[in-house]
């Protein structure tokens, strides 16, 4: 009985967290300009109800009551999850997570506009409030040897590390550099796009591609936003894509990376449920699926048959003549300011200029008045180029304007995961590339169905990727994949 008791409490706390997320989406997609205030006070009164039913005294009875020997896999994680918010909930003041979820729909008014103005002096006040906050935030999470970027950066990727996910990175980092010196000595110039992009066109191929990676239309729908996402989970899982008329390849593979994340959400048996054990393991897991399909599938010469065909149809004359032309401008490799728009041997190297700026901001070691400058140097001297406006460096993410700090490097992992994850798929499966030629992904999905999705969050992250892959988790698989991608394209 005590089991039940606590599972009700967990899916009705649950559904009000869907509500909040539906409002998130909302002010993102369809709130009128003017609504930021209001839309900060219900964001403000959910999180205070929700905050009282996470550190609601009845949870550690009820745990203390249940006899878990004679539990499944998913109960006994249902009871962790729920052990673990209610001890995140009793260190967190209320008073704090209510101003945390109000600033957070109030400064992401700030930063879109902004944005639009190119000035992030008018998002620096809102910038620093947050930072202050998610400071607060993670000194009283605080535990043990931690340090207040990994009590952060565990709500994204449990049980990750700082010193953990920097050896990571630092392997990869090696790698790419490397990579991108002999890419950028080949000398070669790749074909690129030239013809008439609307907007409309773009929204019509955008909306016939989703399908064909798995995603169920009945169980979701596509909007336009600023800066694309995917949200909810099961029967309700909406696609956010964005148009730029003169870079088609935005709107279609933002659209293929977001696909990714709903087919994950979709896929999750006993997703509808509420309960944690049915909700996905990480956002690095996560990010693996959406960079998966984005990439090994969706950017491969495989692809590009399926692809081209698509693009000519609907656009007409795009420029190129030739599927291998079309294949190499996919991938094509150039500095650029955009992460969600680099290609796949820079797209890492923002994330770790990310990593490192969002973490000296909370661990105090740099302040929001000397982020710009810093951002600017730090991608001066990543990428060679100097960024011409702060919508093209550090106003370009909607992250921190919402308090997502820890977030970033779960993206990088991503990559890692899937590349590990797609070289087992292609040793498991047999006639891979033809399958992707033609836009036949049942064989694929099954396998990811199987080996990721079906586990839902009843395995730590970390394991989930070595059971299906044979291994843990590292640089090598995602490098390999690069250097033969890269080195054919680029002769190198």
């Amino acid at each position: 009985m005590s089991y039940e008791l606590l599972l009700d409490h967990i899916k009705k706390t649950t559904a009000l967290a869907q509500v909040s997320g539906l409002l998130s989406w909302d002010q993102e997609t369809q709130m009128p300009p003017k609504g930021g205030t209001q839309r900060a006070e219900h964001m403000g009164a959910i999180e205070g109800v929700l905050h009282a039913r996470r550190a609601d005294p009845r949870i550690p009875e009820w745990i203390s009551r249940i006899d878990q020997d004679g539990l499944d896999i998913a109960a006994k994680t249902n009871i962790a999850e729920a052990q673990k918010a209610f001890g995140t909930a009793l260190k967190v003041p209320a008073d704090l997570a209510e101003a945390l979820a109000k600033h957070a729909a109030k400064a992401q008014g700030l930063w879109a506009k902004a944005r639009a103005a190119q000035s992030f002096a008018d998002f620096a006040p809102a910038l620093r409030e947050m930072v202050n906050l998610k400071r607060q935030e993670a000194a009283a999470r605080q535990t043990g040897n931690s340090s207040l970027y990994d009590t952060l950066m565990d709500d994204y990727e449990p049980g990750m590390k700082t010193s953990e996910i920097s050896g990571l990175l630092a392997d990869l980092r090696e790698g790419l550099v490397d990579l991108r010196a002999r890419i950028a000595d080949s000398g070669k110039v790749m074909p690129t796009l030239k013809g008439d992009f609307p907007a409309d066109r773009q929204m019509a191929l955008a909306r016939a591609l989703p399908e064909i990676f798995g995603y169920d239309w009945e169980a979701g729908r596509m909007d336009i936003a600023v800066h694309p996402f995917c949200s909810g989970n099961g029967g309700d899982v909406r696609l956010t894509t964005r148009v730029d008329a003169s870079n088609p390849f935005d709107c279609i593979y933002s659209t293929i990376h977001e696909t990714g994340h709903g087919v994950y959400e979709q896929n999750i048996p006993g997703a509808d449920s509420l309960a944690p054990a049915h909700s996905y393991a990480s956002m690095g897991v996560h990010e693996s699926q959406s960079r998966m399909m984005e990439n090994q599938i969706g950017r491969s010469r495989a692809f590009a048959e399926y692809l081209f065909p698509m693009f000519k149809a609907h656009f007409g004359d795009i420029g190129v003549e030739t599927t291998d032309d079309f294949h190499r401008a996919v991938n094509n490799v150039r500095s650029s300011y955009i992460r969600t728009e680099s290609d796949e041997v820079h797209y890492n190297l923002h994330i770790m200029m990310r990593f490192d700026l969002e973490r000296a901001l909370i661990e105090g070691d740099l302040e929001v008045d000397d982020l710009e400058s810093a951002w600017n140097e730090r991608f001066k001297a990543d990428f060679g180029v100097t960024v011409d406006a702060p919508a093209n460096g550090v106003l370009q993410d909607v992250h921190w304007s919402v308090g997502l700090f820890g977030y970033f490097p779960t993206y990088s992992l991503g990559n890692l995961y899937a590349g590990e994850l797609f070289a087992k798929m292609q040793g498991d499966i047999k006639g891979l590339d033809d399958m992707i030629s033609r836009g036949k992904l049942s064989e694929p999905l099954e396998w990811l169905h199987r080996n990721v999705h079906d586990h839902g969050r009843m395995k730590p992250p970390a394991q989930l990727i070595e059971d299906a892959t044979g291994h843990k988790a590292g640089a090598s698989a995602l490098l390999e994949y690069l250097n033969a991608k890269f080195g054919d394209i680029y002769g190198v």
